[in-house]
């Protein structure tokens, strides 16, 4: 049997390697996709986007202006406004003409004679004529049409002039690139593409938990490691590890599913309205508090890559070296990276602090998004908090406790190893 254990560590190790090369794959082509359909489906395309309100607008004046339609019912109440209006806006005008020309000579003659000759009675007698060839020219076809163009003239200009106007380089780009037509088709085909991948990303995700519960339970039923098994061990820890690092380990996403409002009778829909998106690896943010100019960030930066990346690594590279030359015990340097970097790396607590604050992360988007949706009893909002653990949190917690176990196998093969400085003493 014991020849046998070293032939199931190399077959791990060869399917962990190909399984890790496949969830990087799957993860990089996942996280495109992803960030292209969250860029199109930001809110500064839709609820925030002043073009988009142009088009719904236009179409819901379109819409009553195409419903307008004069019968015997609402025709006698639209003549009696329309009378009633002439009415007021002829009787003003009489008003204003007599007190323009009060005060003259020429006035007073001109007041006689409009006076005289009964020219304003006329124009009110005329008033049925006149609201009967409005309510024509309404109920044309004809101009109804140049109506609905006047008024989206008017919006369009009205909007042009008052708001900033939105950059679509990135977003037509992003259309561009797939090949099709507009945002609602690009959106459909880049959600079914994510959703394919991201059902073969959770089967992997799936086969990375057996893998590294197989690897636990190996090192938990063997009592005694040769070498080899503990370099293979290793190799399997440096695997996890590099997935960890690589690959985001938590996933934040904020977004309204859906917004319904009423506008002149009209319902007005929004869907999957991004408000915040972030995925990130560790490396990643390492990188970028490193391009900071802030020197905050800069040191947060350099603490974190010093001590969740370098101290890991060489933590794994020393222990290969003590397996393969077990008279490096005795090496100050291999004895504190080995048996001291332990207490000083980060790791274990990286994971504790990553699911915290996913844990707090989503606490309080779920909050917010509750006191959105709460906002106004005229519309009905409903959000959502896709917020998850992703692979590289996954990936990193296994290299945590496979370290941990194989790092307390190594005491097998190389005895209790004693610090080199009190044997010099």
């Amino acid at each position: 049997m014991e020849n046998k254990r070293p032939l199931l560590l190399i077959v791990l190790l060869i399917s962990l390697s190909c399984l890790s090369f496949l969830v990087y794959q799957t993860d990089h082509q996942k996280r495109e996709v992803k960030e292209d359909l969250i860029e199109l489906s930001n809110i500064k395309y839709g609820l925030f986007n002043v073009d988009e309100w142009k088009k719904i607008m236009v179409n819901v004046l379109t819409k009553k202006i195409d419903e307008f339609e004069l019968d015997k019912k609402n025709k006698k109440q639209m003549k009696k406004k329309v009378s009633d209006f002439l009415t007021k806006v002829i009787g003003d005008l009489e008003t204003r003409y007599y007190e323009q020309n009060s005060g003259s000579i020429s006035g007073f003659f001109r007041n006689g004679i409009a006076s005289v000759t009964g020219t304003f009675d006329k124009i009110k007698q005329d008033i049925p004529i006149f609201t009967d060839q409005i309510l024509d020219f309404l109920n044309d076809p004809k101009n109804k049409k140049a109506l609905k163009s006047y008024l989206a003239s008017k919006l369009n200009e009205y909007a042009d002039n008052t708001f900033a106007k939105l950059d679509y380089a990135v977003h037509d780009s992003i259309i561009s690139k797939y090949k099709l037509t507009d945002r609602p088709s690009t959106i459909f085909f880049l959600g079914t593409k994510l959703n394919a991948l991201q059902e073969t990303s959770n089967n992997y995700k799936y086969i990375l938990v057996v893998l590294a519960l197989l690897s636990a339970s190996f090192i938990f039923i063997t009592k005694t490691l040769n070498k080899l098994e503990l370099m293979l061990l290793t190799a399997i820890c440096f695997l996890f590890l590099i997935l960890g690092l690589s690959l985001p380990m938590i996933e934040i996403d904020a977004r309204i599913s859906d917004m319904t409002m009423s506008l002149l009778g009209e319902q007005i829909h929004f869907q999957d309205q991004v408000l915040y998106y972030k995925s990130k690896s560790i490396l990643e943010v390492v990188r970028l508090m490193m391009a900071q100019d802030s020197p905050d960030l800069l040191l947060v930066g350099f603490l974190v890559f010093i001590f969740s990346v370098l101290f890991p690594l060489s933590k794994l590279v020393s222990s290969l070296c003590l397996v393969s030359f077990p008279n490096l015990k005795s090496n100050k340097l291999i004895y504190f990276l080995v048996n001291k970097t332990g207490k000083w790396s980060m790791a274990d607590v990286m994971v504790v602090a990553i699911f915290m604050a996913y844990i707090g992360f989503s606490g309080i988007l779920t909050e917010q998004l509750h006191q959105l949706e709460s906002l106004s009893s005229k519309m009905e909002v409903l959000t959502t908090n896709k917020s998850s653990l992703q692979t590289g949190f996954f990936a990193f917690t296994a290299f945590v406790l496979l370290s941990l176990l194989t790092t307390h196998k190594l005491k097998t093969i190389t005895g209790n190893t004693v610090d080199p400085g009190q044997t010099a003493s």
